[in-house]
């Protein structure tokens, strides 16, 4: 097997350069000595500026798998089916317009916080489970994807491919934090830009390739079935929404300066998303009107639909000059590396601080949080890579997790930011609601077969029509209420004894009061609940309670100058 040496050194060199980068930046990381500190390392001080926030927050979704996603969807179903650029565009523009301000000006410092805040610790422990597997499958998804791009371009086999992106990804990630993420994003974006862009007049200027005109509509623009609209629009209500409760994107909002920044840079980023998506659409209709028999390709013709994930990377291969070709490769190649790490942060980050410090160490110094979270990057990539090199169908695996951060935290998303009146019993009937409606829908990659025949149901093809996900997604926002508001008036009016409120989070929440200095040295009433270890209150005693974290530097970025520096909190929080 002979491994193409100009396109090996031009990944070395894109690779070299994101290590380079990611290296620089982690020295603006505090996560030794005295200084140490947990919420540095994930959120970067909370000091990103707006050039680099509009390069990381756009890179949220825009990597590896988005360009070769784009490409290979135009191919496959037509530019009516591209449906990613156009959905995670807006959903950055609801998250900006919904959640942003509301998330960065509570001070959180994971996505989690707020649902730990309400509902207690062991229902954010389960909130966590579908926000990890998705990030797990996600990374995992964007390694293989690179292992087989590399393994058909370069000649060498995947693993290979696999495992060394995976530890640099994690190098730079363990070392650096939030910092080398944010920093590498700006590579990682100049790279697909530049890769893509310089590639593809090469492409279009090729002998094999028609003008993009010529039967545009049959070959790549494509219609859409009326009979799949329902399906159609649940998919767009997914991409749209269900791109919201994800870590990777609060991560960034919550590391913004201000409130305010965190709105315009979703914004901004929602843009950015559209124009990185367009010389990968051109990449796919390129290779739509290619006559792959006038090329070097010897695959078989027409390409089988297991390799189109393949299609924008066999462009750069047979439809450009080689330096050219292996150029972009190579830029391309490291931006999907690149954009591995923010997952891996985001999952060792709720792990740290949501999972571990709330149930086994609630007064976890800074610096074994830092260890911890450390630990929690090596085990994620770890499952992130035997996911990679050991599962064929992870990209289903994937679709299937962002399915559940639609259906199950999105809905809690809501709750917990809009519906002050929901409590745990509600938040953990629509978890399982939503879950038992979804699953039974059916799940062709895990041979589950459908238990729910919805409207419009496919029984030929076993597919379900009817946009059973987004309704999935509204019974389980609806029994959430349903249920909250019920029980909240039953306890209160003392119908149910206040013994059964075995969540203690309606009226069994015991409290004591407790002195915490402002700001400026006047003293604040605020009432806390105790620590017993049989209390399941809101509040999550990972959320800082001591009163440097309530007061420190970090707690006033979203305060107007014009307001008095005092801090007045109505906190009860809950004990394993």
């Amino acid at each position: 097997m002979a491994i193409h040496i100009p396109g090996l050194i031009a990944i070395i060199f894109f690779y070299l350069l994101i290590v380079v980068v990611g290296l620089w930046a982690a020295r603006k990381s505090k996560q030794t000595g005295a200084t140490a500190d947990s919420e540095d390392v994930m959120l970067a001080g909370r000091n990103l500026g707006m050039l680099i926030g509009i390069f990381t927050m756009t890179a949220t979704w825009v990597g590896g798998a988005y360009i070769n996603g784009t490409a290979e969807i135009i191919v496959r179903s037509g530019l009516a089916w591209c449906q990613a650029p156009i959905g995670y565009a807006l959903s950055l523009v609801f998250g900006g317009l919904f959640f942003a301000n509301k998330m960065r000006t509570q001070g959180y410092v994971t996505m989690l916080d707020p649902f730990q805040q309400k509902y207690g610790g062991r229902m954010g422990g389960l909130i966590y489970i579908p926000a990890l597997m998705g990030e797990v499958f996600w990374t995992g998804a964007v390694l293989s994807a690179l292992g087989a791009t590399l393994s058909v371009i370069m000649d060498i086999p995947p693993e290979p491919a696999i495992i060394a992106s995976s530890i640099i990804a994690l190098f730079y990630t363990l070392i650096g934090g939030l910092y080398s993420v944010a920093y590498t994003d700006v590579v990682q974006l100049f790279c697909i830009f530049l890769g893509l862009w310089v590639s593809l007049p090469f492409a279009m200027t090729n002998e094999a390739v028609s003008p993009l005109s010529t039967n545009a509509t049959e070959l790549w623009i494509k219609t859409v079935d009326p009979v799949h609209t329902g399906y159609y629009i649940d998919c767009y209500l997914v991409l749209i929404f269900g791109g919201i409760p994800w870590q990777v994107y609060f991560q960034r909002v919550l590391s913004a300066k201000s409130a305010y920044n965190a709105q315009l840079l979703s914004y901004i980023a929602a843009f950015g998303c559209i124009i990185m998506a367009l010389p990968a659409m051109l990449f796919g209709a390129v290779a739509a009107e290619t006559d792959w028999n006038a090329t070097e390709y010897d695959g078989p013709i027409p390409i089988p639909n297991d390799r189109l994930n393949l299609i924008l990377p066999m462009c750069l291969q047979f439809l450009c000059p080689p330096i050219v070709s292996f150029l972009g490769l190579g830029a391309v190649s490291a931006a999907v590396m690149s954009s591995a790490d923010s997952s891996i942060l985001s999952a060792s980050a709720m792990f740290a601080r949501n999972i571990y410090k709330l149930i086994f160490r609630q007064k976890a110094s800074e610096m074994e949080i830092i260890w911890v979270m450390r630990a929690a990057i090596f085990g994620t990539s770890a499952m992130a890579l035997a996911t990679a090199l050991t599962v064929s169908s992870i990209y289903e695996l994937w679709f299937l997790c962002a399915d559940f951060v639609y259906i199950i935290i999105f809905p809690q998303l809501v709750c917990v930011i809009y519906a002050g009146d929901t409590n745990t019993y509600g938040s953990l009937a629509g978890y399982i609601v939503g879950l038992f409606f979804r699953l039974g829908g059916g799940e062709p990659s895990m041979h589950l077969e459908p238990i729910i025949k919805y409207p419009w149901y496919d029984e030929e093809n076993k597919f379900q029509l009817f946009p059973f996900k987004s309704f999935s997604m509204l019974i389980s926002l609806g029994t959430i209420i349903g249920v909250s508001l019920p029980l909240k008036y039953l306890f209160e009016a003392g119908i149910f004894p206040r013994r059964y409120d075995i969540f203690m989070c309606i009226v069994n929440i015991p409290e004591e009061n407790i002195v915490l200095a402002s700001r400026d040295g006047m003293d604040e009433r605020t009432s806390i609940a105790s620590f017993g270890k049989d209390v399941n209150g809101k509040v999550n005693p990972a959320l800082k309670v001591s009163q440097e974290d309530l007061i420190g530097d970090h707690g006033y970025d979203s305060i107007e100058r014009d307001e008095k520096p005092k801090l007045t909190h109505k906190l009860s929080i809950s004990g394993q």
